[in-house]
């Protein structure tokens, strides 16, 4: 069999299957229930309150299993000082007693060996461990690291004042009638502390804790109604993948992803890690939890996605209709203008940038450039050749419009040629635009249009730098690019035209070349996309090249090139840092001479890299500012 595992397309449809086979889980699954589990309950006698200035003078520990005692550990500790009086009154352990008792560098290696393995229960836990983990550390024992669980929080989760006063030792036990009555005493009330463990585990079975891994939320405040539905995460992969909450009529309430443990990530949900209030609602609504499980964490991003675009589940609230993020376009008629449209259309002629996440992004992007540049801002379609008598607008007489209705066209051309190379190639002249007018209105102290220029230059280098990302690979037909997984394996990604087309691990003993060769045999199938338009969800693009772009990325096979203009809007998304960039004082650069005649075409690399950020080359090079 094969060890390349999971190695298929990624369809955005992917559901479980109705009428799939049950699948009985097995107790790893579940975790380990809590008769399984091997419990010590430890109390300590002291000789005060702090470990820093106090020390242990008795030590008494039970360990019991599934309501059995499995053992005793008991001794006196000589804590190398006096008992003060009002402790030996408390505990009747006076100084005398102690005299000739092993010190505790002798009596923690035994503990610890008796306590090796288990969980450690005391009532009032931090005090108790407190005081262990203290003398550990002065004795030089590494502190191994068990579980802890206090019964104080523990009855305070499930026992109210109506029955006991309050939640000391004393008063539990004779509520849960415990067979010891605590003396302060170690022993005795190691004892009675495992007759109160065991009632207090017997009440919280009806809320759903019933193996060790529930009692690390046993103490949260959770509603009752949601914690019982923590059932609903056993049998869950341990794996990364997606899950969907369904309600009653089997709709979907919530479609969520885990990069790491599907099952871990939804038992999230009935603990009070969960505060979102929508989500403690769709708990209470949810009756099932289906899994798919994904071979990598990348996959599980993008089918997350898919199925939010395909089931627009009502308790998500990411962008559910990508064909309604708007773009900025240069149009190609005879005097070009800018518009926000909804789509990239093909065959156009037209210059895009985008998308953006909403209209009003959009606009302020285009009043960015209408800022720059003197392009036409009328939306009607002009004549090639303006009639007599044609007047221009008051734009035009602002210096705001450089007026085709009534100018030449050879310079309007040259208008509409700048602001498509700033929208393609170079944004700067954007930013130094912007970044003066800015500068004047700080210096004027009109800090709110200051602002609102700064946010419309945000939102244009936003646009941008986002088209510019995506125009490369919205015209890749295929990319393959692998990445070393922390096992030592492989994981391998399959790209066409933007969209995640297959991934796949192999572990570090396989060969990936035949895995990538099947891999690109069995990816999904995918249309030209229209660039810079990819052909997924926005998102889904932006999860890829985010991924493409981690280190140790090794980019396998590339249908074409795959570059980025070199003074791209992608170094200038910042408008804070950009704007300071701008007003810079420009220091003298040496360039070298054959680079100075002109900008070399970007190098692009398609074989197998050893280098991970290999991918582009830039196009030109410049040597540091000389030093006086």
């Amino acid at each position: 069999m094969s060890s390349a595992r999971r190695l298929r397309p990624v369809w955005a449809d992917a559901t479980p299957e109705p009428g799939a086979t049950p699948h009985q889980p097995t107790l790893d699954d579940l975790g380990t229930p809590l008769s399984d589990v091997t419990f010590v309950v430890v109390d300590l006698e002291t000789t005060g309150g702090t470990p820093a200035d106090c020390a242990i003078t008795e030590i008494g520990a039970v360990k019991v299993r599934g309501g059995e005692v499995l053992g005793e550990f008991q001794t006196l500790v000589d804590p190398g000082g006096p008992v003060p009086p009002f402790i030996q009154v408390l505990t009747g352990i006076t100084t005398t007693m102690l005299i000739g008792a092993p010190p505790i560098e002798e009596v923690l290696p035994s503990f610890l060996e008796f306590s090796r393995g288990t969980v450690l229960v005391a009532h009032n836990a931090p005090f108790d461990i407190g005081f262990l983990k203290a003398a550990a550390a002065r004795t030089g024992h590494a502190w191994p690291g068990n579980k802890v669980l206090d019964t104080v929080r523990l009855a305070r989760r499930v026992v109210t004042r109506d029955e006991v006063p309050n939640h000391k030792l004393s008063s539990l036990a004779a509520l849960f009638h415990a067979t010891v009555t605590p003396n302060h005493r170690a022993l005795a009330d190691a004892q009675a502390t495992v007759d109160v463990l065991h009632a207090l585990l017997g009440r919280l079975a009806p809320l759903g804790i019933t193996h060790l891994e529930d009692l690390a939320t046993a103490t949260d405040p959770v509603p009752e109604d949601v914690r019982r539905k923590r059932t609903l995460a056993d049998g869950l992969p341990d794996g990364p993948g997606v899950y969907l909450f369904r309600g009653p009529g089997d709709e979907v309430l919530y479609v969520g992803t885990s990069t790491t443990s599907l099952r871990k990530r939804v038992r999230s949900y009935f603990t009070s890690a969960e505060k979102r209030g929508r989500m403690i609602e769709m708990v209470r609504i949810a009756h099932r939890v289906d899994p798919i499980s994904c071979a990598t964490p990348l996959e599980a991003r993008v089918r997350e996605l898919r199925l939010i675009a395909a089931h627009s589940p009502r308790y998500n609230r990411r962008s559910r209709f990508p064909e309604r993020m708007p773009w900025v376009r240069l149009t190609a008629e005879p005097y070009p203008r800018l518009s926000v449209v909804r789509e990239v259309k093909a065959g156009d002629g037209a210059t895009y940038i985008g998308p953006f996440a909403s209209a009003t992004t959009a606009q302020l992007a285009l009043e960015a450039l209408h800022e720059t540049f003197p392009i036409r801002q009328c939306t009607r379609r002009l004549p090639v050749v303006a009639p007599a008598g044609a007047s221009a607008c008051v734009l035009a007489e602002m210096g705001r419009c450089s007026a085709p209705c009534v100018g030449d066209a050879p310079e309007y051309a040259g208008v509409v040629e700048a602001v498509r190379h700033a929208m393609l190639d170079n944004a700067d002249p954007v930013v130094g635009a912007h970044a003066h007018r800015i500068d004047a209105l700080v210096d004027q102290e009109r800090f709110e249009e200051a602002a609102t220029v700064r946010d419309r230059l945000g939102a244009f280098l936003r646009g941008a730098a986002r088209a510019q990302r995506f125009a490369p690979l919205a015209a890749c037909s295929e990319l393959v690019a692998a990445r070393r997984t922390d096992d030592g394996g492989w994981e391998l990604v399959l790209v066409r035209f933007g969209r995640l087309a297959g991934t796949a691990r192999v572990d570090r003993r396989t060969d990936p070349r035949p895995a990538i060769a099947t891999l690109q045999a069995s990816g999904e199938h995918v249309d030209a996309a229209v660039a810079p338009a990819p052909a997924a969800h926005p998102e889904e693009t932006d999860l890829v090249i985010t991924w493409l772009d981690q280190p140790g990325v090794r980019l396998v096979e590339v249908s074409s090139t795959w570059a980025h203009p070199v003074r791209s809007a992608q170094r200038l998304r910042d408008p804070a840092a950009a704007v300071a960039t701008a007003l810079r004082p420009v220091e003298p650069f040496e360039v070298h001479p054959v680079e100075a005649r002109g900008e070399r075409p970007p190098v692009v690399l398609t074989g197998a890299l050893d280098d991970a950020d290999a991918r582009v080359l830039p196009t030109t090079s410049v040597r540091q500012p000389r030093t006086a």
